[in-house]
């Protein structure tokens, strides 16, 4: 892999993508963009009005309607879509330079985690355009009747801050293959990199409209996308708080249909027989990889009694000399938190902590040292003896704060597992593999790793339980939700 410092930072072009041309906002607002390493600004880019989102969804609705891409043959569809793709793996370090500055991850995890898996979910969904089937149905009476498969519409695509440039690719993937046309919100914080999705997808030939970019803030921008009466349907990934609002902006305005991908407290279980070397690994890089910054970080990490003394240990001693620091440097483990909100919610959560009562084994506190101090740095942070009822232990903190728990029973694993209101992952570490399956039932997650963590293929699907959300993204779940289905009755001659 390159040296990213010897990358030079290439920009796109700082406008909003609508109808296949670059054009500045209606009132020529713009928005900052930071380096949280650094806390140096950037640059600015534009900042949408519902103006500007009216112009990109009448655009995406046109292109639907009247433009090529509804009439374009799905194998042609599937060309272009796999065109896309290869542009993005011919540009990764370009795009991960771009998102490893304006987000703080390390460039590794950039590429590895997030340019290069949204390269392959393009890729995988451009392989499903052309098998898009219905079916012809046996129906009582002379009827020839058959199901078809159509593509919902215009798509609104609001994407968060944490893997700006792969979460992208969960919607573009199938909404793409299913035919949709899409305007896409990045984050606030993010915009670079879908800024640049939006000119590859025009140089791999997706025609104007089809795919449209829209940057700007949560309200005006993603508020007015919401309530668009012409927007079929919002895919979403980010808070719960959000999705709350996305639900009132359905029912207010179309009732328009809704993909929700939200947080999570995902609880790691340890049983005393677990291969502790491998589970040690995972828990570590299952909460401190991307800074904690993913929605179904290991959070949580549950272990026997039996072993938690010695489990907890190597995990403490593994945070003590993680390296933390400038995201560009090959070097380093774990970058900066995305902004100094952030920075001050996860400190908010470490004082909750130990006000509670838990105790800090490794980290507790902002770092500071050197360069460090300019940025958005957390140390990595490990709370041990937890209690189920803490807040760090029941809300989703977002950050590199893992809290460790007790537990004296398969009976009580499950009870402390389930017992907040999130539902999106959890792992069970046991060489029993009956009893990991068994707990596996009662696990109340969209899904459950045994003997693993944080492993992820397109044709699997994700999404989550309780408030973790709504429908699935990646596999053929997630192609389903970008179509719907129609029946076509045609009544018969009597003597056929």
């Amino acid at each position: 892999m390159t040296d990213a410092r010897s990358l030079s930072l290439q920009l796109p072009v700082l406008k909003l993508l609508i109808d296949g041309q670059h054009v500045d906002p209606v009132e020529g607002g713009t928005l900052p963009v930071v380096n949280p390493a650094t806390g140096a600004k950037l640059c600015d880019v534009p900042s949408a009005t519902a103006a500007d989102v009216d112009k990109a969804v009448k655009a995406a609705r046109r292109a639907f309607e009247s433009g090529p891409w509804g009439r374009m043959n799905a194998s042609e569809r599937g060309r272009i879509i796999r065109r896309f793709s290869e542009q993005l793996w011919q540009h990764r370090e370009e795009l991960a330079l771009l998102e490893s500055t304006e987000n703080g991850k390390t460039f590794r995890e950039a590429i590895r985690g997030d340019v290069g898996p949204g390269a392959a979910t393009l890729s995988y969904f451009a392989d499903w355009a052309n098998k898009i089937i219905g079916e012809v149905l046996p129906v009582d009476g002379p009827f020839l009747t058959y199901c078809l498969k159509e593509p919902v519409g215009v798509v609104g695509a609001i994407v968060p801050w944490n893997y700006p440039t792969c979460l992208a690719c969960w919607k573009l993937g199938p909404a793409l293959a299913a035919g949709c046309t899409v305007v896409l919100k990045p984050s606030e914080l993010t915009p670079l990199t879908a800024m640049r999705l939006g000119q590859l997808a025009l140089e791999a030939g997706l025609p104007p409209g089809v795919l449209n970019v829209v940057t700007g803030y949560g309200d005006p921008t993603g508020e007015a996308l919401a309530r668009h009466p012409d927007v079929d349907k919002i895919s979403f990934t980010g808070s719960g708080r959000t999705a709350r609002r996305l639900l009132q902006a359905s029912a207010s305005s179309n009732l328009k249909k809704l993909t929700l991908e939200l947080g999570g407290k995902s609880p790691q279980i340890i049983l005393p027989d677990a291969d502790f070397e491998r589970a040690v690994d995972a828990c570590f890089w299952g909460i401190f990889s991307n800074k904690g910054e993913i929605c179904n970080a290991g959070s949580r990490v549950l272990v026997h009694e039996q072993a938690y003394d010695a489990f907890v240990a190597r995990l403490t001693e593994r945070a003590r000399k993680m390296k933390v620091g400038d995201p560009l440097d090959p070097a380093t483990e774990m970058g900066a938190q995305v902004s100094a909100k952030q920075l001050e919610t996860v400190l908010g959560y470490i004082e909750s902590g130990k006000q509670q009562g838990a105790k800090v084994l490794a980290g507790g506190g902002r770092d500071t040292e050197g360069a460090k101090a300019k940025g958005n740095f957390v140390k990595p942070t490990i709370f041990g003896d937890v209690q189920p009822h803490m807040r760090i232990a029941q809300e989703e903190i977002f950050g590199p704060v893992l809290s460790c728990l007790r537990f004296k029973d398969e009976a009580q694993a499950i009870e402390i597992a389930n017992g907040t209101p999130y539902g999106l992952a959890a792992s069970i570490w046991t060489r029993d593999v009956a009893k990991a399956h068994a707990m596996a039932r009662r696990v109340k997650s969209g899904v459950v790793w045994v003997n693993c963590f944080n492993e992820f293929d397109d044709a699997a699907p994700f999404g989550g339980y309780k408030e973790s959300g709504w429908g699935r993204d990646l596999s053929h779940h997630a192609l389903e939700g970008y179509l719907q289905t129609k029946a076509v009755w045609t009544k018969l001659p009597a003597d056929i």
